[in-house]
């Protein structure tokens, strides 16, 4: 059970209650069940309600209503909303993914200094897509770079729908500090992709692709994968919440991030394919083209390490993608089978 003592006097060791907007994608439902499982009262608020274990209440992220009552005296709200960044980045859907994620930051800022009982601690989604492509160094919290407009080779800048997508999280980043919250702690979640075996998630993309024989590099196969298993990121939203020394960004990421080539190589080995075609640079582009989404999600080099949580004695279940990679293949087969 997590240990929240944050507060003048403490709550000790307790049920907490949670409130997760927007936390009815992949990752917020695993994150839900995760959080019930362990005792505690979560309500996800979403524009869909639906039947769960825990408790779904609708919200639009647009305006104050019922749901805001929900954030009074809780004592945790994990804000997950944003439209998927799986699609093509025409004029309407960059409007959608940015207003999506700052707007909604805005409102939750606007409601959650108003309350007289605000929650204790506000955990906010960022990405690691914040950071430059980084071939040569990993970034972390203290020494990272972020990106935006730098050099990816000797003759070409950062493309523009990397640069969108960098300005994205920084907005939303400076959106979530914007306002004094004194009494709630904050922190940017810089969360790398979370894999897990569910339908639709990257991890069943990716498998699809090393089942038949598609799984070899993509691209020059030297960008480097930053990744975390659905486990861990759910360890690591519990960790942030007990422990008070966290404010700030957080870099949500496995600790040791490889390059695409390896990275592939390890899945097809969990997944016992021995071998698979690669995918160069140019049938990448045509491919997210036809499959109306961005090449950015496979050919930036994304190399973030969780500097802050390794430092603060954070241990991982899966450090390694070797070791993720056949957890997720076993739990896949076992789903499936």
């Amino acid at each position: 059970m997590i240990n929240l003592t944050t507060g003048p006097t403490g709550v000790g060791t307790r049920p907490l209650r949670i409130v997760l907007p927007g936390g009815s994608g992949q990752v917020g439902q695993a994150l839900a069940r995760h959080l019930q499982q362990q005792g505690h009262h979560v309500t996800v608020l979403t524009r869909s309600p639906y039947s769960a274990p825990w408790q779904t209440l609708h919200w639009d992220g647009e305006a104050e209503g019922p749901w805001t009552e929900t954030l009074q005296g809780a004592d945790v709200c994990i804000n997950l909303a944003g439209r998927s960044v799986n699609c093509r980045y025409t004029a309407a859907n960059r409007a959608a993914i940015y207003d999506s994620r700052i707007g909604t930051t805005r409102l939750l800022n606007r409601v959650i200094a108003s309350l007289a009982e605000p929650p204790r601690l506000w955990l906010n989604a960022s990405t690691a897509t914040i950071y430059r492509h980084a071939l040569d160094r990993p970034m972390d919290e203290a020494t990272g770079e972020l990106g935006g407009y730098e050099l990816i080779s000797k003759r070409r800048r950062a493309p523009d729908t990397w640069n969108f997508s960098i300005q994205v999280a920084k907005d939303w980043e400076a959106e979530f500090f914007r306002t004094s919250t004194p009494r709630t702690r904050k922190v940017a979640m810089r969360s790398a992709i979370t894999f897990s075996p569910t339908p639709g998630n990257a991890f069943e993309i990716l498998l699809n692709l090393v089942r038949f024989s598609l799984g070899g590099k993509q691209g020059s196969g030297h960008q480097f994968v930053s990744w975390i298993h659905e486990a861990d990121f759910a360890r690591a939203i519990e960790f942030l919440i007990d422990h008070e020394q966290f404010e700030g960004p957080v870099n949500i990421a496995a600790p040791n991030p490889l390059p695409n080539r390896e990275f592939m190589e390890a899945f097809r080995e969990a997944w016992g394919m021995p071998n698979g075609l690669p995918t160069p640079a140019w049938a990448l582009e045509i491919g997210a083209f036809f499959l109306r989404t961005e090449s950015e999600l496979v050919l930036k080099s994304r190399r973030v390490i969780p500097g802050r949580l390794q430092a603060a004695g954070f241990n991982f279940e899966f450090p390694t993608w070797q070791e993720a990679a056949q957890d997720l293949v076993r739990q896949w087969r076992t789903r499936n089978n």
